[in-house]
This record gives structure tokens, sequence and C-alpha cells, in this order.
């Protein structure tokens, strides 16, 4: 029997599952939830997190108002998005993250920050966008410090790559942006290239963006600058029809 987390209120599987098999740009890692992180998750999670499913979400369902909706993909600690749903309460957010201690530690700002326009989905992106989100839906898309997979062998695994990020430009709607930022140069340097190369999207820098004031310094970014390391923002829009 799967000791999968399952909703109190529906009863349906609310977390990823890490038994399903496929080339992931990710690898699930093992995390013990602290305490809060666990009080959290069974304090929030019915209210906050939305069971992976194969429907087409409705924005106004899900968030009760009409609003544009950022979709973000991999939130880490998410620390950034409760900063950003903080500072931009007109829009929803929607964050989609794999780890468990993760959504724990979402879920857990959610609460101290009271916000009201965050909702998580435990699961693979990729399969989130291909079985729940509607074409031209999303507002905006953030990236943020995917991993660099930075072996050569093992580059294949990175999230950037050009076929995804058509499939991508299907869920956005014209006149939304994609916005990806990484710490690793060859990896910024690949997403330019593979940004450029998609024609239905337009690059707002003329090359790497300043970084937007909304995208607050992590502090493990802090750490790197002041260890000169850089950090690339790259800001692009999505082509409105001819």
């Amino acid at each position: 029997m799967s000791d999968q987390p399952v909703s109190h209120k529906s009863g349906k599987p609310m977390f990823f599952n890490p038994e399903v098999r496929r080339i992931r740009s990710f690898v699930t890692r093992a995390g013990r939830l602290s305490t809060g992180q666990e009080k959290a998750i069974n304090e929030y999670g019915d209210t906050f997190c939305i069971p992976y499913e194969k429907r087409t979400l409705d924005y106004s369902q899900e968030f009760k108002r009409e609003a544009k909706t950022i979709f973000e993909i991999g939130f880490g600690m998410g620390e950034t998005t409760a900063t950003i749903a903080e500072s931009k309460p007109e829009l929803n957010f929607i964050g989609v993250e794999v780890h468990t201690p993760g959504v724990g530690s979402l879920l857990k700002l959610v609460g101290e920050k009271n916000l009201t326009n965050v909702r998580i989905i435990q699961h693979d992106a990729v399969e989130v966008l291909e079985d729940m989100i509607a074409e031209n839906s999303l507002d905006g898309v953030h990236v943020f410090f995917p991993d660099p997979w930075h072996k050569a062998r093992h580059n294949k695994r990175r999230l950037i790559q050009p076929d995804f990020v058509k499939f991508l430009c299907t869920r956005i709607r014209a006149g939304g942006y994609l916005h990806c930022a990484t710490d690793w140069q060859e990896y910024a340097q690949q997403m330019l290239e593979v940004l450029t190369g998609e024609q239905a999207l337009i690059n707002t820098a003329t090359d790497y963006a300043e970084r937007p004031d909304y995208r607050p310094v992590t502090k493990f970014e802090k750490r790197g600058l002041r260890l000169g390391h850089g950090v690339w923002d790259l800001v692009f829009q999505k082509r409105q029809p001819e």
C-alpha cells in the first residue's frame, strides 16, 4: 500500500508519486519534515494544495476570483514565491514542487503572511502543464534556479530545452512572459540560445535582463554574489498573433 499523503477532504493523492518512472529534470530527494512544516501541511494543505488530476483547472474557481495567473516551476523552499505573492496581491500564483519539505515550508509562509493568492501542486510540473493547464491561460511563468545538471552527460535532463519551451509557450497567453534565472553561466548561455530560438518568444532585453524588482535576491544568491558568482535573468514575452 502506498504511503503517499492524501487530502483530508477529498481522500485523493495530494503529492507527487516518485514511483512513476521517466527521464525528469529533477531527482526526488529524501527530506525530513520539520515540526513546523508538518504542522503547516496539516493545517493549510487542504486549503492551498491542489491534488494532481487529469482535469483542466478553472483559476477563478480555485482562487475564488478573476485575476491574472502566474505559474512557477520548482519553488524550492518557497521564500521567493511567498515574497512575490505578498508584493503582488492582485495576481494568482500556482507553485509546483515535488519535495515535501518545500511544500511544507511554503505552506508555513502562506500561513505566516496570511496569503490567499497562492496554490500549490506537488507533482512533476511537466505533467501538470500537460494535464491541468489550459492553452493560452497563463500570464507568466517563473523558472528560478532550476537544476543546472552541470555534467555534460546529464545536460539532457535540463528543463530548458527547445521542445519543452515550445510546449510551454502553448500555455502562455499572447503578451505573457517567461522569466528564467540561473547562477550557472553555461546553463544561462543555453537558456539564451533556446529561448532566442523559439519563434513564439521575444527577448525583452538585448540578451540577459536586469533582475526585475519583483524577484527578490535569495540568501544563497547573496552568498554567491559575495563570492563573485554571477546570476543571469532572462525575460521573454510571447508574441502577439499576427
